[in-house]
């Protein structure tokens, strides 16, 4: 659909050139001889955009900005003016004004002015409805469970998630730690920031260092600039460490050492960078069998335990079964365009059979 402008300028000849070229450049063009009526008419249409001269009779452009700005905050202004009244557009750029142009008007400078623009308002409202659509995914409603071991899981994640405590999730694998971790960061006051997700069992002991922390150029052999790592990356957001006891010993030093003073230390580097990040970590592991096995810090365990979420398995929640079941045979269906019903029965069965609670 094409964007609709609306050109008001009480010089007849400005308004309809503009008019003319931007209409042969596919947008929908409206005009309004001066402010009053470009006033009126963004009261019953809703413009993307509003491109006003300053000096008119009846309504300035300023004003005009002010009026409409006050109604909606979806119109954006391009202000014209005369380079003797530049500081009057500066003005209206401090009022909200996106831009302005200079009389005499160049047509194509214009042209690539709102090109910047409109590729601007795309990409954020593209990044407002992919955050809609985060917190959508990661409502708790969408996590299934009705089952007195998840309600209480639900009531406890939504407690946490408005504070900055380092938490620790615990459960089997295929429990929906990862979901649950996505969950708190959504819905908490840092959803707007970065959730940065590191297997820590997926990264070669070799690499995860330079990977968690950044390295600088030279530190090691290959290391031919400077990397940032997921610590500057998750900055103001949430780090979420999966299944943390796979992490070498020598590594949990460091990362103790990030969680009591807030800094951490690139590979390579003699200076500390300040974290402002919440830390989400989970394990399918004993953490306490792992300490007395020497294979896990007993400090870090405490710094990491500040709150922890032990998500039940299947066995203890054997009344959230027929959802599962009913939601992963709909996804089937979805995605593979079959009628399965037949085969409900069956499922259902299988997963009732014990082997799938242990």
């Amino acid at each position: 659909m094409a964007e609709k402008i609306l050109v008001v300028d009480d010089e007849d000849i400005i308004r309809e050139s503009i008019s003319y070229v931007l209409s042969n450049e596919g947008y929908e063009v409206e005009q309004a001889e001066n402010g009053r009526v470009a006033y009126e008419k963004a009261l019953e249409t809703t413009y993307d955009l509003i491109i006003t001269d300053i000096e008119m009779p009846q309504m300035k452009g300023t004003e005009l900005l002010e009026k409409v700005s006050a109604v909606t905050s979806s119109t954006s202004f391009i202000v014209i003016t005369a380079y003797g009244s530049l500081d009057t557009a500066i003005k209206a750029l401090r009022a909200g004004a996106h831009d302005y142009i200079l009389k005499p008007v160049e047509f194509d400078e214009l042209s690539i002015k709102l090109r910047r623009l409109f590729d601007l308002k795309k990409l954020l409202q593209e990044n407002q409805l992919l955050r809609k659509e985060l917190q959508r995914t990661y409502d708790f409603s969408k996590i299934i469970g009705r089952s007195a071991a998840m309600k209480k899981i639900f009531e406890m994640v939504q407690t946490v998630a408005q504070t900055d405590s380092t938490i620790l999730i615990t459960g089997n694998s295929g429990t929906g730690k990862e979901l649950i971790a996505r969950a708190i960061h959504y819905n908490s006051k840092r959803k707007g920031k970065p959730f940065i997700a590191v297997n820590c069992g997926a990264i070669s002991e070799n690499l995860i260092e330079s990977e968690l922390f950044g390295h600088k150029k030279g530190a090691f052999t290959g290391a031919i600039s400077d990397k940032e790592g997921y610590m500057r990356a998750a900055e103001g957001g949430t780090l979420f460490l999966d299944e943390v006891s796979e992490m070498p010993l020598q590594l949990q030093v460091k990362l103790l050492r990030v969680l009591q003073e807030k800094e951490c230390t690139p590979v390579g580097s003699s200076y500390s960078f300040p974290v402002n990040i919440r830390f989400l970590a989970t394990t399918n592991r004993n953490l306490q069998e792992e300490i007395s096995k020497g294979r896990f810090r007993e400090d870090l365990f405490y710094r990491l335990n500040v709150v922890e979420i032990g998500l039940p398995s299947l066995k203890q929640r054997r009344d959230d079964i027929p959802l599962l079941v009913d939601y992963f045979i709909d996804k089937y269906r979805t995605q593979m365009g079959k009628n399965i019903r037949g085969v409900d029965s069956s499922v259902l069965r299988a997963i009732m059979n014990y082997e799938w609670f242990t």
